[in-house]
């Protein structure tokens, strides 16, 4: 089946359709997209995921269609550093 994955860091986005096997979870979307080699400093320990805008767990079931994202965390201080600009 076909799902979505993207991150996104203030520089480099990234979004990418593959396919996954049926029964395949937020985790294998994750695993077979490439982007924890690419990007070694997401850390799923850390980093929270979800489908669509809403948070998930890594053992979640995706459908066809799907759009798995990996959140960046945000900093404290994001809003004043920001308007600081």
């Amino acid at each position: 089946m076909n799902v979505g994955i993207t991150f996104a860091k203030p520089t480099t986005q990234v979004w990418m359709n593959i396919e996954v096997p049926e029964g395949a979870c937020v985790r294998d979307v994750i695993e077979r997209s490439g982007l924890l080699r690419q990007f070694p400093e997401i850390d799923l320990d850390v980093n929270k995921v979800g489908i669509f805008g809403s948070i998930a767990k890594l053992g979640k079931p995706v459908k066809e269609g799907d759009r798995v994202e990996i959140y960046r965390p945000i900093h404290p201080d994001a809003e004043l550093l920001e308007k600081k600009k």
